[in-house]
């Protein structure tokens, strides 16, 4: 048994003082005032203690990106062209050591389950490699090492594009992420296994990358396990999908069964009233990258509204332009106050919900992302003395904190992080080897 003291803690809706949270076997088994009584072992946490943050939407290897696509402007569909030369060289000993560099970065920001939307299933060439899950497995084994927990976002890919005369094949750079229908793609995933540290879950990539026909086949294998899907992150995609479809890419998903509390719509940005009802409507959760979103110019989704229609809010990082899930809540309701011309259009509670218990309950794991009994052990403790903290009411160190401040983090009662360094990875030095070794490669022009 192990005693976390905490001068504050997220305690239910808000901030309790001199807690101790009494831990075993990985779990949460009480939450009670700071005791003098001697325990097997008491670990004192410095500032305030706040649940695992969960990162519901990554896409590992776009960490490689970060500070190579800043210098020559451009849009979306530019900087994709970037990915597509970096995919190319990636191979399972590739992604397993970046990956797992990434992971280690999420976890020192406090983060300690993170769903990977992962699509680059193939060799290169879109052949099949020996396990046709290599890949898969490639960023389960990164994540284990890492520290934290994993719902593998298996996703179906199989239209290079959609225009207004339909979906186009796949270009060479992406047949790697291809397996030619989604019932094949059902059979690969059907190999795929959940473990302790593991969920399994599926993602359909977007409307642009999987037709309708297509959609319920996807639906129907995942059944009640997580499904995710980029959603209306490019007004282009709405254009296209209407002028083929004559429906929103929500009004598609919708009519191909694909919304309900099981769904994640990642990004959302671009929505009209009806689709914004319709999710609502379903309980399907809507999941805000607003770092990446503000990175790559796709513009300020409606987060209240959809907040006010019912649809549950999570967060994630994406591309990793910034791994910090402390901004990306604070952002959350920056933005909103831009668009509004309005403070407070988030209370603090609500964006500690979005950072912690929505995203798990959206990755798989509704067992964590609250301090109390029965529920995982996962603790981060945000500092309170620093220059940028120093003087904050612990309740609203959302909106003075950065990832930088994160001092210690606890995966499943294990301590992974502690004055800010990770126990076993030497974080920034496995990116830098890995990132120039990977663009060494990118940029050869063989």
């Amino acid at each position: 048994m192990t005693v976390y003291r905490c001068a504050a803690a997220w305690v239910g809706d808000g901030v309790a003082t001199d807690v101790d949270i009494v831990v075993s076997a990985g779990r949460v088994t009480a939450v009670r005032p700071r005791s003098d009584v001697v325990d097997d072992e008491v670990v004192e946490l410095p500032g305030v203690v706040l649940p695992g943050f969960a990162n519901a939407h990554s896409h590992a290897f776009h960490r490689a990106l970060r500070g190579r696509t800043h210098g020559d402007g451009g849009t979306f569909w530019t900087w994709r062209e970037r990915m597509y030369r970096l995919a190319r060289v990636l191979d399972p000993d590739r992604y397993a050591r970046l990956a797992r560099a990434v992971f280690a970065e999420m976890v020192l920001a406090g983060v300690t389950c993170v769903g990977e939307f992962h699509y680059v299933h193939h060799a290169a060439d879109g052949t099949p490699y020996a396990d046709p899950n290599a890949m898969g497995e490639a960023v389960r084994q990164a994540a284990r090492e890492a520290g934290l927990r994993l719902t593998l976002l298996d996703t179906c890919y199989l239209a290079g594009g959609l225009g207004d005369d339909g979906h186009v094949p796949l270009a060479p750079e992406q047949r790697r992420f291809g397996d030619g229908d989604a019932h094949a793609w059902a059979e690969r995933w059907h190999l795929l296994a959940d473990d302790a540290t593991t969920r399994i879950g599926a993602a359909v990539h977007s409307v642009r990358a999987v037709p309708r026909d297509q959609v319920p086949a996807v639906v129907a294998a995942v059944g009640e396990r997580p499904l995710h899907v980029h959603l209306s992150e490019q007004v282009a995609e709405n254009r296209s999908c209407l002028a083929h479809y004559g429906l929103t890419p929500t009004e598609l998903l919708h009519e191909a069964g694909a919304l309900g509390p099981g769904t994640t719509a990642v990004h959302a940005t671009h929505l009209t009233a009806r689709d914004i009802a319709l999710l609502g409507s379903t309980r399907t959760s809507s999941c805000f990258c607003p770092t990446t979103e503000r990175d790559l110019a796709d513009g300020i989704g409606p987060a209240v509204a959809l907040r006010d229609a019912g649809s549950p809010l999570c967060l994630g990082s994406d591309q990793h332009a910034v791994i910090d899930l402390i901004e990306d809540a604070r952002a959350l309701e920056m933005h909103e106050r831009l668009v509004s011309h309005q403070r407070g259009r988030f209370a603090p509670d609500e964006l500690v919900t979005a950072l912690t218990v929505a995203g798990h309950r959206s990755l798989g794991w509704p067992d964590a992302g609250r301090i109390e009994p029965g529920m995982r052990a996962d603790l981060v403790a945000v500092r309170l003395d620093t220059v940028r903290t120093a003087g904050s009411d612990p309740a609203q160190v959302l909106l003075t904190a950065f990832a930088s401040d994160v001092d210690t983090v606890v995966v499943d009662g294990r301590l992974v992080v502690s004055g800010g360094r990770h126990a076993s990875i030497d974080v920034a030095g496995e990116l830098d080897t890995t990132i120039r070794e990977l663009w060494r490669d990118a940029d050869d022009p063989r």
